[in-house]
């Protein structure tokens, strides 16, 4: 008996020493870290306000937080669709991130994209920021008062204009601010551009009227003076450099439309890899540079995890539905 309870000591001696030596060796094996080139996938054009998110985060990411060399790649058109069919076929691969706005879930809504965010991994909303209203400084218009009123006169009379897609967020913003003053918003001409930036500098050079955009689109240009902006539908004012900009609810109009930024991965990745991101946009979000990066473009920060991220989607494809049901947009 004794011998056999020593020999059952021993056993469990060996057993404790292999689970000692055999667990450091397995741990690597659970983690991931890429190991080539990670792409960042903008849809939309250089100089436009995801681009500018996107090179901010692949600076930062190259020094250090990422081990391997981080890329840019603009792909515009399709309303934003060609850089989502584009990120969807690297299924599982953690290389591979894409910036993302609300249009991601509004272009499902309204039927122009078989593609909605369930269709990726979301992996981290960033921060938020909302839609200022843009005339050319020395047009017609000095307000947004002056815009509704003359919308009011001629719907056609007044062109808007805003980028990536019809039914985003920008779009959103407008019909808003129209239905709340009593205006058929079907009835107005928009333009749509490949990059907001682009809807900007039709706005110099007089092609349209109105733009509706996130306010730091506008920031490159600010300097130039040739441009105005008349309203931001921020519950109230923003601060910084748009201080001196009105609310639609200061001109009597009660619209409010905040647009967010967020990074998703292509659909199937596993979980180490999205811990590994989780933990890079975690330490992003707090880093130094990127706080700067926040004030001085006016955002306002907003980090989620990826599942933060996933329940903060689910809320706000009710809510756009909703909107754009109301406004007859959405695809029954």
């Amino acid at each position: 008996m004794q011998q056999a309870t020593d020999s059952g000591r021993a056993l469990g001696v060996v057993l404790l020493i292999c689970a000692a030596t055999c667990w450091p060796a397995s741990a690597p094996a659970q983690a991931w870290k890429p190991e080539k080139n990670v792409e960042l996938i903008v849809p939309g054009g250089a100089g436009g306000g995801q681009d500018r998110t996107a090179r901010i985060l692949q600076k930062i990411m190259q020094q250090g937080l990422v081990p391997t060399p981080v890329s840019v790649s603009n792909r515009p058109g399709g309303g934003s669709n060609l850089a989502y069919v584009y990120l969807n076929q690297f299924p599982g691969d953690g290389h591979y991130l894409a910036s993302a706005t609300a249009t991601l879930l509004t272009n499902h809504i309204l039927g122009t994209s078989p593609l909605n965010y369930t269709h990726f991994t979301p992996v981290s909303v960033l921060y938020g920021e909302y839609i200022g209203f843009a005339v050319k400084a020395d047009g017609p218009f000095k307000s947004g008062k002056d815009i509704i009123e003359r919308v009011k006169a001629a719907p056609d009379s007044v062109i808007f204009a805003f980028g990536t897609s019809a039914g985003n967020a920008n779009h959103i913003g407008i019909a808003l601010a129209l239905k709340a003053a009593g205006v058929d918003p079907t009835r107005i001409k928009t333009v749509v551009f490949k990059a907001s930036i682009e809807a900007t500098t039709a706005l110099m050079g007089g092609h349209v009227d109105v733009v509706a955009t996130p306010m730091s689109t506008y920031i490159p240009v600010l300097g130039t003076g040739k441009i105005r902006i008349a309203a931001i539908a921020a519950p109230q004012r923003v601060g910084g450099r748009f201080a001196d900009v009105p609310t639609w609810r200061e001109q009597g109009n009660d619209t409010v439309m905040p647009s967010f930024r967020m990074f998703i991965a292509a659909k199937g990745l596993a979980a180490p890899q999205l811990r590994y991101w989780d933990g890079v946009f975690a330490k992003l979000a707090v880093s130094p540079d990127w706080k700067k990066e926040l004030a001085d473009n006016e955002w306002q920060g907003s980090y989620m995890s990826s599942a933060d991220t996933l329940k903060y989607l689910d809320a706000q494809a009710q809510s756009y539905r909703k909107i754009l049901a109301e406004l007859g947009l959405a695809k029954k």
